[in-house]
C-alpha cells in the first residue's frame, strides 16, 4: 500500500494504493490520524487505486472519519474503484461516510 498525501486550497486529498487490510490498516490510521491531529481536518481520500479493503480498512477509514467530525472537519471518499465501493455498500459505510464520483467534486463540496 502506498500513500500520498497532496495539500489542496480546502481540503488535502490523500491518495491511496494497493490494498488496505489487516497488514496495512495501522499505517493508514496512523497517516490519516497524524494529519487530523496536526490541524488538517478536511480530508479527501482518493480511492480509484485501492484494489482490496478488509474490515481493517474499514475500522481505519471509521476511525479517521469520527477524530475529523470531532474537530469540525470530515472524510469523504472519491474514485472509488468497483470492488472497494462493493465493500463499502454491503457494510453501510455508504451511508456513514459522504462518496464523491471523483476528487474534484469531493473538493467542491469543501467550497460550498
Amino acid at each position: 500500500m502506498k500513500i500520498e498525501i497532496q495539500p489542496g486550497e480546502h481540503a488535502a486529498v490523500v491518495v491511496i494504493a494497493g490494498s488496505v487490510d489487516g497488514l496495512t490498516a495501522d499505517v493508514l490510521l496512523g497517516t490519516l490520524q497524524g494529519y487530523v491531529e496536526a490541524g488538517h481536518t478536511h480530508l479527501v481520500a482518493d480511492l480509484e487505486r485501492v484494489d482490496y479493503t478488509s474490515s481493517a480498512g474499514l475500522r481505519a477509514l471509521l476511525a479517521t472519519v469520527k477524530q475529523a467530525r470531532q474537530r469540525g472537519g470530515d472524510l469523504r471518499l472519491a474514485n472509488i474503484s468497483p470492488p472497494v465501493l462493493k465493500v463499502l455498500e454491503l457494510s453501510g459505510f455508504t451511508t456513514i461516510m459522504k462518496c464523491y464520483d471523483d476528487v474534484a467534486s469531493a473538493m467542491g463540496s469543501y467550497a460550498a
